[in-house]
């Protein structure tokens, strides 16, 4: 599956012609490529969070006549999309195809951790900037280390799961929950780290792990794995999962009565979609990630993303997603079409974005929200490594 686009970002996966104008000095577009699933596991997920930042993030920077080069010129900017079906081995095979046979410029960062991390010798050895905003590990400074194109800007896998930890620690603190706890995983990269790392650190806060099951990425019934956790009388569930699961899981959850009075998803509990089929049902759960909604930044974010793709972003990677296009635009606009100068530069160079003020500190943004919660409709932030802007944790009430 092949697009596309210069002046605005059709709808359609289908094959589109070329359509360009150029800027008043006639400089050619800057070409760039994107990789990510539209069909496979993932396709919900990247339907939401990757594929409308880029139409949004190209329709504004074309409708402003283009990227400002140093040389006073405006250049407009023409994608080329591949549908890797959810398939690391797809993914690989199309960064490479845009590099060598598209001949494009730059490329966005793939979506999900597993694909990133699939992608990132690729993108090291053609000499591509990453800058992956969907991906949590902790192999951040083994991977950094390795290939300096890769930019990590949601956080590790401590980070996250620490979070977590904390907040429910908090919680068992105020009496408000018990200590035992019932944890799931998607069996892809993501979950697996992620239930690798938070077994020592819910041990280490004075939790029990009553109920502890993996299930593969794809599956269709999960109804086992929530009778299980429900069967282990957990005060806390805690699933590591992506969005297929986020809402499989969930509407289980509510089939089944698992009442706990601190229920957390990962990935997809930031979906707007999430809230409108639960409604009031997910009000007090917590969730992977988070913004501050409060802000400028981001309440202009979110009427351009509803405007121009017609959908609502997510509270969570759809931004970062978002800033880490405009971190290639404003590391473009400063130094040009040079990818190794544009990696220098996004190594030394702080931007300005919708999350904030953003400086990549070993590769890494280290200030990212790790905790959110639904309250009254939406998904606010509720704990970060370092940012203004939490919401205090309710508990949950039933369903």
């Amino acid at each position: 599956m092949k697009r596309r686009t210069a002046l605005k970002v059709a709808a359609s996966a289908a094959l589109t012609s070329v359509l360009t104008i150029g800027s008043a000095y006639g400089a050619e577009p800057i070409r760039f490529g994107a990789v990510a699933p539209k069909t496979g596991a993932l396709a919900a997920g990247a339907a939401i969070t990757h594929w409308p930042n880029i139409q949004l993030w190209v329709h504004q920077v074309n409708e402003r006549g283009g990227l400002r080069m140093k040389d006073g010129s405006r250049r407009k900017v023409e994608i080329i999309e591949y549908d890797d079906r959810t398939n690391p081995g797809e993914t690989i095979k199309a960064v490479e195809r845009l590099a060598t046979q598209d001949k494009v410029d730059f490329i966005v960062a793939p979506y999900s951790t597993g694909l990133n991390v699939a992608a990132a010798p690729v993108f090291a050895k053609l000499g591509y900037p990453q800058v992956a905003a969907t991906a949590i590990t902790d192999k951040i400074p083994e991977l950094t280390q390795r290939y300096p194109s890769i930019f990590f800007a949601l956080g590790s896998t401590t980070a996250l799961a620490s979070s977590v930890a904390d907040v429910l620690a908090k919680m068992k603190a105020e009496g408000k929950i018990g200590n035992r706890i019932a944890m799931v995983n998607v069996a892809d990269a993501f979950g697996i780290e992620l239930a690798e790392a938070s077994r020592p650190i819910f041990v280490k806060a004075g939790f029990e792990i009553v109920f502890n099951r993996s299930y593969p990425l794809g599956t269709q019934d999960l109804s086992p794995i929530v009778k299980g956790a429900k069967a282990s009388n957990p005060d806390a569930f805690v699933a590591w999962s992506y969005p297929p699961d986020t809402f499989a899981l969930t509407e289980q959850s509510k089939i089944e009565g698992l009442n706990v009075k601190a229920y957390y998803t990962a990935v997809a509990t930031a979906f707007p979609a999430y809230g409108g089929k639960f409604g009031k049902s997910v009000e007090g759960h917590l969730g992977a990630g988070g913004v501050n909604t409060d802000t400028a930044e981001m309440k202009a974010y979110f009427a351009a993303h509803q405007k121009v793709t017609g959908k609502p972003a997510d509270y969570w990677a759809s931004a970062v997603t978002y800033a880490s296009l405009q971190v290639l635009e404003q590391s473009i606009e400063a130094v040009g079409t040079d990818r190794k100068a544009v990696i220098e530069h996004i190594s030394k160079s702080t931007f300005q974005t919708v999350m904030g003020p953003w400086k990549f500190v070993n590769q890494s943004i280290d200030k990212v929200w790790t905790v959110g919660q639904w309250q009254g409709g939406v998904f606010h932030g509720v704990a970060s490594t370092g940012l203004p802007g939490a919401k205090p944790v309710i508990v949950k009430t039933g369903w």
